[in-house]
């Protein structure tokens, strides 16, 4: 189904029966993709007194309870809520849901003990482009990202004048398969969280970074229109399902 889009401005053509999901499935097992140090989620049916939530265990229905954590569990969004005392909710802040988008493919650098994504990689990638959200896939793309324990990994992260660079950009949603934009053990200075928020200065309310997604190596980089879809959650942060469609 070929749609044509009117979008600020611009006319876009997209395939909307060609959605490119890059979210990651959440799953209670031991095998869903998992990190901050917590235990894997759980999905159970309820239990009172003698009934079970389960077909399987007699019951009509099933009926399930879910315990998991948007930022340790798989694919989430979230606002500026994340690093703030005063509250904001992503269900508030996040209004729009459909956005021009560029997708990279990133090596990291090495630095020191650590990896990093860096300015002049951003730079080199993007050229002239002006999305208003960037993917950034990183190298090497393997599968076991869907299922891979990060705690104590020392992931590859973002420098701080990389996230400004963004933000200077006019770039209003980060997209990446790592499990922060930050370092792992950072002593609380989440410096490429407030970078991009611009925590210190203008702040930046109505942008979004999401976190632990997927994108499959057929998707090529280029441009894209992003669906960012979340659940409506009165929380800093939300599962997403973020689906790219390539631009015609």
């Amino acid at each position: 189904m070929i749609a044509n889009i009117q979008y600020k401005s611009k006319k876009y053509q997209i395939d909307l029966s060609k959605p490119l999901d890059i979210s990651m499935t959440l799953s209670a097992s031991e095998n869903n993709v998992n990190t901050w140090y917590l235990d894997d989620p759980k999905i159970e049916p309820v239990k009172k007194e003698d009934w079970i939530g389960s077909v399987k265990a007699g019951a009509s229905i099933n009926f399930n309870n879910i315990q998991f954590n948007p930022h340790a569990h798989g694919t989430h969004t979230e606002c500026m809520g994340h690093i703030t005392k005063e509250f904001h909710s992503i269900n508030k802040n996040l209004k729009q849901f459909f956005f021009t988008a560029e997708l990279i493919s990133v090596a990291a650098e090495k630095y020191m003990k650590d990896t990093v994504i860096s300015k002049k990689q951003i730079e080199l990638l993007l050229k002239d482009s002006t999305p208003e959200a960037l993917v950034i896939r990183t190298m090497p793309n393997t599968k076991d990202k869907k299922k891979r324990h990060y705690s104590n990994t020392n992931w590859t992260y973002l420098t701080e004048e990389a996230m400004v660079f963004i933000r200077e950009k006019g770039i209003k949603h980060l997209l990446i398969d790592l499990p922060s934009v930050d370092r792992e053990k950072d002593g609380g200075k989440l410096l490429a969280h407030k970078a991009f928020w611009d925590f210190d200065g203008n702040q930046r309310l109505d942008c979004t970074i999401t976190e632990l997604i997927y994108v499959a190596n057929k998707i090529e980089d280029g441009s894209y229109m992003l669906n960012l879809q979340i659940a409506p959650f009165k929380n800093d942060a939300s599962p997403s399902k973020p689906i790219l469609y390539k631009i015609l």
